[in-house]
């Protein structure tokens, strides 16, 4: 990678726009390499818990922290306003991390460098609000991060720099998300130095290979025990913790927690049936194989480990939870 020198550093004037606390590597990374912030967006403060009191993004708690100007516009599409503000702080470059809000083709506009966006996936796999759970959902053993420069598409601007990585084969969504943006925070770090001199090209998306994710729903995380074990297995890792996975047991919602396929093969039984496995485990049978349950949640209990619910729940093995 190009160091910047520490005059040219402070040199580059930057907006950061992130929300999550996944997003603070790339934004405390920029901090620490002495580029000069001059503004960080995140999205409003939200009513939460019991008391329904303002939570501040995890961004904007680092941002006052380092004492930075922070703006938090309910929508830059219909606030002009903001817009006008973004323009007056003449960024030389936008970093854009999980900032969960497209941007309007006049700010995209207004750095001299563009937007630069931190996507976990390697485009043009898996454009879109759900590359990660999508990721995994779709049995990839491979994902990655890719800085790309945004444009008025869907995660369709060309790419600047990639890394990939292997996907854990019981890595889940909760674990790889900020694992993923630790990797792009790097990667951003060592590649802004080069874009800002003209040395690293971007270089177009091939569309004809792109894969579009949704954004996801509850009723995504729905178990069809008619599926594989092996499927059922990677929706759990993957909607981990949104939606989260749930099947119904005696007419309550009953979340699985974490789980893995297992390699017993009890005689055939229905799909959804509850069995004791032959090391001692509790499994649940499916349409091709079984899963094994570990962490388990009925409705408005606590989470538990599956041996701890079953003393609870005598009637769990034997009985069936319900598909779709």
């Amino acid at each position: 990678s190009i160091a910047l020198t520490e005059s040219s550093t402070q040199a580059l004037r930057v907006v950061f726009m992130g929300t999550p606390d996944f997003a603070l590597p790339a934004l405390s990374g920029l901090v620490d390499a002495g580029y000069r912030i001059v503004g960080v967006l995140t999205r409003p403060d939200r009513r939460a818990g019991r008391g329904r009191r303002a939570a501040k993004p995890p961004i904007k708690a680092f941002a006052e922290e380092q004492g930075l100007s922070i703006f938090q516009p309910a929508s830059l599409k219909r606030d002009a306003e903001a817009r006008e503000q973004i323009a007056s702080l003449a960024p030389d470059v936008i970093v854009v991390a999980a900032y969960g809000a497209f941007l309007p083709d006049d700010t995209l506009a207004v750095p001299r460098l563009g937007c630069l966006n931190i996507h976990p996936s390697l485009l043009p796999r898996h454009r879109g609000p759900s590359p990660v759970p999508s990721a995994i959902l779709a049995g990839d053993e491979v994902t990655g991060v890719s800085v790309m420069l945004l444009d008025s598409g869907m995660d369709s601007g060309p790419i600047l720099a990639q890394r990939p990585t292997p996907i854990g084969p019981l890595e889940y969504r909760s674990e790889l998300t900020p694992r993923l943006f630790r990797m792009g925070a790097g990667l951003l770090i060592e590649t802004l130095p080069g874009w800002a001199s003209g040395e690293v090209k971007a270089q177009p998306q091939d569309d004809a290979a792109a894969t579009i994710t949704k954004l996801l729903d509850r009723e995504d995380g729905r178990i069809d025990w008619t599926g594989s074990a092996q499927h059922v297995g990677r929706q759990i890792r993957a909607f981990d913790p949104w939606p989260g996975t749930h099947t119904m047991w005696r007419g309550k919602s009953l979340k699985i927690l974490t789980a893995t396929p297992s390699k017993s093969t009890p005689a055939s039984r229905a799909a959804g049936e509850v069995v004791e496995l032959t090391d001692g485990g509790i499994g649940v049978v499916t349409g091709d194989g079984v899963l094994e349950l570990t962490t388990v949640q009925i409705e408005s209990k606590r989470p538990a480990p599956v041996g701890e619910f079953v003393q609870g729940y005598r009637d769990f093995v034997g009985s069936r939870l319900d598909s779709l």
